[in-house]
């Protein structure tokens, strides 16, 4: 069942997404070679805290983290752990924020100290994907009409999209209907309503798509071993266009 917001509701999720944002730009300026996910995990749940918010995702379906952390191979749901970071690795920290009921969820792939060009470009290919998967993100079109957006261009610049996680919808709780593939065709699926709060959040891999799960049974990795990237945004469908709630002035 779609759950379609108020603009009240909107309101809500767009404090939660601002707060969210700024921990992000954190995050940024604190990553370099030697630090930890499980540092960037307590400065993560430790800066909720102080203003006024807790960390969705933990708890969640026996999720134990604030954060998911995700390292060079891993698709998503990575766990925080002890090792440091080294220079040339990338790691995507996911996290889902309530404040005050209202939820906001944002992926961001963050550098570790210089990384080579082939990167780079993963990560600029892949932020851009999301994008113009947003930009489709407009009442009247079709959820098709984004993984298509995505999809077609990623294959261009010569990168994979995952299959095996999509966007949803989110609201009172993290995963609400509908899901946002981010592959498919244009013009088919359902259709975008004023109202929708949505996650676009494109993977996107330097090999092929497929993915393995570990034995925790929460992170994905690239079946082939290649490095993924993911960007993610809580976007709301309105009269004036896709609104981002998360963004961070950082495209």
């Amino acid at each position: 069942m779609i759950k379609r917001k108020s603009k009240r509701e909107i309101g809500r999720m767009q404090e939660a997404g601002r707060l969210l944002a700024n921990v992000h730009k954190e995050i940024k300026s604190m990553i370099k070679p030697g630090i930890t996910t499980m540092d960037i995990e307590n400065f993560v749940d430790d800066y909720l805290h102080k203003h006024g918010a807790t960390a969705e995702q933990k708890g969640y379906q026996g999720y134990e983290y604030a954060t998911c952390a995700s390292i060079n191979d891993e698709i998503c749901h990575g766990f925080p752990r002890k090792e440091p970071l080294k220079t040339g690795d990338i790691v995507t920290v996911d996290m889902v924020v309530n404040l005050d009921g209202a939820l906001a969820d944002s992926a961001w792939t963050h550098t570790v100290g210089e990384i080579d060009a082939d990167t780079q470009k993963l990560l600029d290919v892949t932020k851009t994907s999301l994008y113009k998967g947003i930009e489709q993100a407009r009442i009247g079109n079709r959820i098709g009409d984004i993984g298509h957006a995505i999809q077609s261009y990623v294959e261009a610049e010569g990168y994979s999209v995952v299959r095996d996680f999509t966007g949803h919808g989110i609201g009172e709780t993290i995963h609400e209907d509908p899901y946002i593939p981010h592959f498919g065709e244009a013009g088919k699926g359902m259709r975008l309503k004023e109202g929708m709060v949505i996650t676009i959040e494109p993977m996107v891999n330097v090999g092929g798509w497929e993915s393995r799960m570990d034995t925790n049974n929460w992170t994905a990795r690239t079946l082939d071993g290649t490095l993924s990237a993911q960007y993610e945004h809580t976007v709301a469908i309105t009269k004036d266009g896709p609104l981002i709630m998360t963004e961070h002035n950082e495209q």
